[in-house]
């Protein structure tokens, strides 16, 4: 975490926070459902797209180098996606980004039975890189709705229970990622790739339409009149008047960088340990730890100082990568998965949780946007430069005997055992950053700034927390009671 020029936390203006409505909670349990659906099926058509490319040309590059557009285009388009979350209501961006995904995955799967299979998984011709181009920007426009999403706890959420409303978050997100890990899988393995679009494309309607239905109390935002469309300037200037703020989303992003190399080869290594059906489930069993990751942070919270959390977490998220490849031991892999992703949603959580206690409302959306386009521009350099080096370079030379007489001690003499390499020089390079980044400066400041910035106040219905989310309510209500003060 790189120091900071700020001297006190103090110097950070806070405006108020907004008046969250009485109700809020539960319509953001509506709102987060729904967006759950929407990512349910972004993924699964992600998931099974990477596993369809890589069973049919065998090839950790083209993987790869998905992977890497799909993380490129997020940066590309951050401070964009920020920018118009600020300028307009919540509730029509989501609109706008569900509608844009359907179009998109529709004209997916009308290419896909225009064309032969064979051309569209030719890595040399057009139609392959169109195709995934096409499915990829599905996704990424998806992915508004996640920014969207962000503001609208700081919207709808007490400030003391944003930790919790977060938890939620990655409670679902872990839920989403257990359906579609399984059934992207089984969908490629049985019904193939034009049975899987026609799904999404169904499903991607199904949410659009419920969407429709939800109400979210939020007023017409005012304009900047000196905001551009790509409001740079003014995302910079909300992440400089937070000293420390800088620091902590650069250190996500270097976070990422190494996460780009799980990116890159987690799913051939999987590949290489399962038949793809059975890969599918053993995603779906680990991404419980998403679930059960979220939930404690849902019902416990990040405790005083989020930023601590964070960075204990990182390092241990690096010290569960550096070993869980050290042999070629299906168990291994799958436990040591499992912890990695319980471990995720309280790191994201830390980040947002700070983010909408410090940033002023009106700015949130474009502070979530730059930190998303300069956190994961960082994944795809290293998704990018990573597959070929493995694939060229790294797992050719652990498959020699050189290779193996010289990390064999360490990494014995399995399946998978470049791509182990790569992992374990990985994670440790995330425990030693970690460590590193509690002796800055700007840890000190921020955690100050934290603990200082004010906290929203509820009003009743009377008083203007009008709007409420239409649609059964009962399982959201349920879900409510997950949530508690840290």
């Amino acid at each position: 975490m790189a120091d900071q020029s700020a001297d006190s936390p103090a110097s950070a203006p806070h405006l108020t926070p907004p008046t969250v409505p009485t109700d809020g909670m539960r319509t953001f349990l509506h709102v987060l459902v729904n967006t759950a659906a929407a990512n349910i099926t972004t993924s699964y058509l992600w998931f099974a797209l990477t596993f369809w490319v890589y069973l049919e040309t065998r090839s950790v590059l083209a993987t790869g180098i998905i992977g890497g557009a799909y993380m490129l285009l997020l940066a590309v388009f951050g401070m964009v996606f920020g920018s118009v979350v600020d300028r307009h209501r919540k509730h029509r961006v989501m609109v706008v980004s569900a509608l844009v995904t359907l179009v998109a995955f529709i004209l997916a799967t009308a290419l896909y039975f225009l064309q032969p299979e064979s051309a569209l998984l030719d890595l040399g011709g057009p139609w392959f890189w169109l195709f995934s181009g096409i499915v990829l920007g599905g996704a990424v426009i998806e992915n508004l709705r996640n920014i969207a999403l962000s503001t609208t706890v700081t919207l709808l959420v007490p400030t003391d229970r944003h930790a919790n409303a977060n938890g939620m978050v990655g409670t679902v997100q872990g839920l989403a990622f257990l359906v579609t890990s399984v059934f992207s899988g089984l969908s490629i393995g049985l019904l193939g790739m034009g049975w899987t679009l026609v799904i999404a494309v169904v499903l991607t309607a199904l949410a659009l339409a419920h969407l429709l239905t939800l109400r979210v109390p939020e007023d017409q935002p005012e304009r900047d009149p000196d905001a551009r469309f790509v409001d740079v300037r003014g995302a910079a200037a909300a992440i400089r008047a937070v000293p420390g703020l800088f620091a902590l989303i650069i250190f996500s992003t270097f976070n990422n960088l190494i996460g780009g190399v799980y990116m890159a080869l987690m799913d051939p290594y999987g590949l290489t340990l399962f038949p793809v059906e059975w890969w599918g489930i053993v995603l779906g069993i680990t991404s419980t730890g998403f679930i059960a990751g979220g939930a404690i942070v849902a019902a416990k919270g990040l405790g005083r100082n989020p930023i601590r959390t964070l960075l204990i977490l990182v390092m241990l998220m690096g010290l569960i990568g550096a070993l869980f490849t050290i042999r070629d031991w299906w168990w291994l892999y799958v436990v040591g998965i499992w912890i990695y992703m319980a471990i995720i949603p309280a790191v994201e959580a830390a980040e947002q949780t700070v983010i909408q206690r410090v940033v002023p409302f009106q700015k949130q959306g474009r502070v979530f946007g730059a930190a998303a386009a300069i956190e994961v521009s960082a994944a795809p350099i290293t998704s990018f430069l990573i597959a070929p080096i493995a694939e060229f370079w790294i797992i050719p030379y652990m498959e020699s005997n050189a290779g193996q007489q010289t990390w064999g001690w360490l990494l014995g003499d399995g399946l998978g055992r470049g791509i182990a390499l790569v992992f374990l020089f990985a994670g440790l390079v995330m425990v030693v950053v970690g460590a590193l980044a509690f002796a800055t400066r700007s840890y000190r400041i921020l955690s100050a700034e934290y603990a200082e910035a004010p906290e929203s106040a509820a009003v009743s219905e009377s008083e203007g927390g009008g709007g409420d989310a239409a649609g059964p309510a009962s399982a959201a209500q349920a879900r409510g009671g997950v949530a508690s003060r840290e």
